[in-house]
């Protein structure tokens, strides 16, 4: 009876998925996640409900060497220090290029530095490869280095993902290729962070360029580029109010520029359609294989799969559910990777009545992730017991989180004043599975008469919207792409990085930053990893989100893509790509 009840629920959610996602209108999909998940927060290859596609009898691949890509989502920014997303993680990772690099085990490799070393705790020195230009013709040096990290921390930049550097202190140009990057304190992830997308290395004199039409559009600031580098070094009360003026202008210039030094150049974009890169032939390693490689926004899972059994798309987003038809269909297969993201559904802690820990502790003790993991993501993925996945450094696998207790759930809510339950609205993107996951927990939460209203955005206004903590309760993801649970749990929880940044949860909490803090600047391993393990137990009981699971990284692609990969970030490897008849 159980079973049969457990798959009319599912049943049942599938339906009202779909009456939700035709009442917005479809659209995309995320930190990212990300997370934010590539990035942090994330928006694809999440989507549950599949559609047949044609058969291959129909099929007719694509011809040339050109890739055709179909992604759930759209890219929001082709400025590595802009957004925080994985669709432009992965348009941007082959764009642009960061000094350190990570192989699939999160190990530190070269980039476009050779070499590095520690010089003291807090000083490091890098010594930069020679001969690399940027897809505008300008030589990449010691200088483009500082320009790039000196801009990614300038408030008029109001990037996201400044809490990757907000330790550096000083950028030092040693000579055209030796640079020296200091910072406040020691900080033991700091390659990590550098391999990191925001690490992408832009042309300097886009930037200059960049902050040049930023200073002429704004209609109370005369000075030059030269005069304004000279104020920001300088800081004070009069830099923050030039900043503040400028900041609406600072990124307009690199969108439309994006120069960096990778194998794919810039080709065009058509917003909500596609992306188009081209091989840069000039590129100072073994140039691409492909002619070029086209990212293409399908929002719809059904046409995602249609397009890949057709051949139209060589390499598609697939769903959980889409798996088998791309594994029986002939032509195709599936690329799986466990990855290091994590779904969760966040509460806004500065709302009622999620200001509440026992209102968070009872939500999570009603909610089954297992039944979520078998019924919307097919099996696919492992239940989270707390924000980091297995893999990520400062994983504990003790911490058992609170698990599933539906009777002490109610008590719970009894003594926190709500035995008659609330209203309220659950917030997800136009994910597929995500639409599921939030109607699985208004079908769930109804039986303690907490009533629902599940409320689907677009994805940009999504993200914007629970960055001002709009919300009550919301769906998302995010991914610890640098592998150090600094990533993991710093952006999602430390009050300093309330909104944007990732901590859409507006958790403000001294001990947990004091955790934090102390995580990023010991060095010695061990001691980091019972900072970490503190900082996971305190978290299970702060409860500000429901971790749900560890997804696995799902891509169908034809038979005749050779040497295709996708990582534990969910980044497409697509370098050494090739297309056979």
């Amino acid at each position: 009876m159980k079973s049969n009840k457990t798959l009319w629920l599912v049943a049942a959610m599938l339906v009202l998925s779909l009456f939700l996602a035709a009442c917005a209108g479809g659209g995309s999909d995320d930190e990212g996640g990300s997370g934010d998940e590539g990035s942090s927060e994330d928006s694809s290859s999440d989507e549950g409900s599949s559609e047949e596609g044609s058969s291959d009898e129909e099929a007719s691949s694509s011809e040339g060497n050109d890739l055709e890509i179909a992604m759930a989502a759209d890219i929001v920014s082709l400025d590595p220090h802009g957004n925080n997303d994985t669709p432009s993680s992965n348009v941007r990772s082959n764009i642009y290029e960061t000094l350190v690099t990570q192989n699939d085990d999160m190990e530190v490799q070269e980039g476009l530095a050779t070499d590095w070393e520690q010089v003291d705790d807090t000083t490091w020195s890098f010594t930069l490869r020679e001969g690399v230009m940027f897809h505008d013709g300008t030589e990449f040096t010691a200088s483009a280095v500082k320009a790039n990290l000196e801009r990614v921390l300038d408030p008029a930049q109001a990037s996201p993902r400044t809490f990757l550097y907000e330790m550096i202190t000083d950028v030092s140009v040693e000579g055209d290729y030796e640079v020296q990057i200091t910072t406040e304190y020691p900080f033991a992830p700091l390659l990590a962070h550098l391999a990191h997308d925001a690490g992408g290395m832009i042309s300097e004199e886009v930037i200059d360029a960049d902050y040049e039409n930023a200073l002429s559009e704004a209609e109370d600031v005369d000075m030059s580029v030269e005069e304004y580098y000279e104020l920001r070094a300088e800081g004070g009360s009069e830099f923050e109010e030039v900043s503040g003026e400028i900041t609406e202008f600072v990124g307009t210039h690199v969108q439309e520029n994006p120069y960096g030094t990778g194998y794919y150049q810039f080709d065009s974009r058509t917003s909500g359609e596609s992306t188009t890169l081209t091989r840069y032939e000039d590129y100072w390693g073994e140039p691409a294989t492909l002619d070029s490689v086209t990212f293409k926004v399908v929002p719809e899972p059904g046409a995602r799969l249609a397009e890949l059994e057709t051949g139209e798309s060589h390499i598609a987003d697939i769903t959980p559910t889409q798996k088998s038809n791309v594994e029986e269909g002939e032509g195709m297969r599936v690329e799986q990777v466990p990855s290091v993201s994590l779904s969760y559904i966040g509460f806004n802690m500065q709302k009622e009545p999620f200001d509440n820990k026992k209102v968070r502790q009872a939500i999570n003790l009603a909610i089954n992730q297992q039944e979520i993991i078998d019924g919307i993501y097919q099996g696919n993925g492992t239940v989270a017991t707390g924000p980091l996945a297995p893999g990520v450094f400062g994983y504990d696998d003790s911490v058992e989180g609170l698990g599933h207790e539906p009777d002490r759930a109610q008590e719970l809510l009894n003594e926190a004043g709500y035995e008659d339950g609330f209203e309220t609205t659950l917030w997800t993107n136009d994910n597929e599975s995500r639409v599921e996951t939030a109607v699985y927990v208004q079908d769930k939460l109804s039986e303690y008469n907490i009533d629902v209203e599940v409320q689907e955005l677009e994805w940009g206004t999504y993200l914007e919207r629970t960055a001002n903590g709009e919300h009550d309760m919301f769906v998302l993801g995010w991914s610890t792409v640098t592998g150090d649970a600094d990533y993991g749990l710093y952006a999602l929880f430390h009050s300093s990085a309330v909104g944007s940044t990732g901590n859409r949860s507006f958790l403000e909490n001294e001990e947990l930053d004091k955790l934090l803090d102390e995580g990023r600047r010991e060095t010695d391993e061990e001691k980091r990893k019972e900072i970490y393990s503190e900082a996971q137990e305190l978290l299970t009981d702060i409860a500000p989100m429901v971790y749900i699971h560890h997804k696995d990284n799902l891509k169908g692609v034809r038979e005749n893509v050779e040497n295709y990969s996708v990582d534990p970030l969910g980044i497409h490897q697509i370098k050494n790509v090739e297309i056979t008849n």
